[in-house]
């Protein structure tokens, strides 16, 4: 036989497991196989190298001297094949590799930026890219390659990419620690009386969440200036009497501010890990996508 192409490879198990056994019947117990099926599998090989391979001897099978030449190249070749298609064992201690996350500053501050000491200790030989969150080329830049990961709300993510919940977070509102309002009770009326400031992602919005919510109860708020992230609007409340509605995460251990729950109820919402479907077998991707997820679940214990 001269052409690769039509000889078939599962033979070669069939041959190894002969030169091995000598014998029809236990080369199909090894092979789970019946004493028929491995008897075909014989005559087809005999036809496709030329040769018969075997003779019958009084102790079970002889090979030939060219099935005997054969017997270390078809091992090699299988053990190569097995290499293969077995899935490989990935090791975060010695394994080198990169990724690209996409992340608001938010969740860069609550999650990635913790995350980096897991990274550093774990896989030390990891790099990450961090980008702001891409909005609508977000599909894009993941579909290429450019970007491997991004961390964003559900409503963010486009419907194409696979993703996985990280964590749900909040909303309290927060103000200096000197502010006039702070120690006392924070009802709907003295809410609404002070001066406020957000977040508007895409820059010069005076409406959040909040406001929502104060609208379905007759109710408005004097919403004084808007900041493009909220690290920015930390800042923003830090140095002046205005005060926010801010994820609980963000909050959680800032030494100059004071947080209370807000007089009224705006719903939280739920940050994931979303990914293409090129990227799902991955071992090292995988790997950073699982420990993540119990990085960001040991949060909230």
């Amino acid at each position: 036989m001269s052409d690769i192409r039509a000889f078939d490879l599962n033979l070669l198990r069939t041959f190894d497991a002969l030169i091995d056994e000598r014998s029809v019947t236990r080369a199909a117990g090894r092979l789970a196989l019946s004493q028929p099926a491995v008897s075909a599998a014989l005559a087809r090989l005999r036809s496709a190298l030329g040769d018969p391979l075997f003779v019958r001897a009084q102790r079970g099978l002889l090979p030939t001297p060219r099935a005997l030449s054969l017997a270390e190249p078809v091992k090699r070749l299988l053990k190569d094949v097995e290499t293969i298609v077995r899935p490989s064992e990935f090791d975060p201690a010695s394994a080198h590799f990169k990724l690209s996350v996409s992340a608001s500053d938010y969740t860069q501050r609550v999650l990635l930026t913790p995350f980096l000491a897991v990274l550093q200790r774990e896989a030390p030989g990891a790099r990450l890219a961090v980008r702001a969150l891409q909005g609508a080329r977000l599909s894009g830049l993941i579909a290429r390659g450019d970007l491997d990961l991004a961390l964003l709300t559900p409503e963010e993510a486009p419907p194409t990419l696979l993703a996985r919940r990280l964590f749900v977070d909040r909303y309290v509102c927060a103000m200096r620690r000197d502010h006039p309002a702070a120690g006392g009770n924070l009802d709907l009326d003295r809410f609404c009386a002070l001066d406020h400031a957000l977040v508007s992602p895409d820059g010069g919005g005076f409406r959040g969440p909040v406001d929502a919510a104060l609208e379905a109860l007759g109710r408005t708020r004097r919403v004084a200036v808007s900041a493009p992230s909220f690290l920015g609007l930390l800042e923003v409340i830090e140095q002046t009497d205005l005060v926010a509605a801010v994820p609980e995460r963000l909050v959680r251990k800032a030494p100059n501010l004071v947080v209370s729950a807000l007089p009224v109820e705006v719903p939280g919402f739920t940050i994931i890990g979303a990914w293409h479907e090129r990227t799902r077998h991955d071992p090292a991707q995988r790997w950073v996508r699982r420990r993540l997820a119990l990085f960001a679940e040991s949060l909230d214990g």
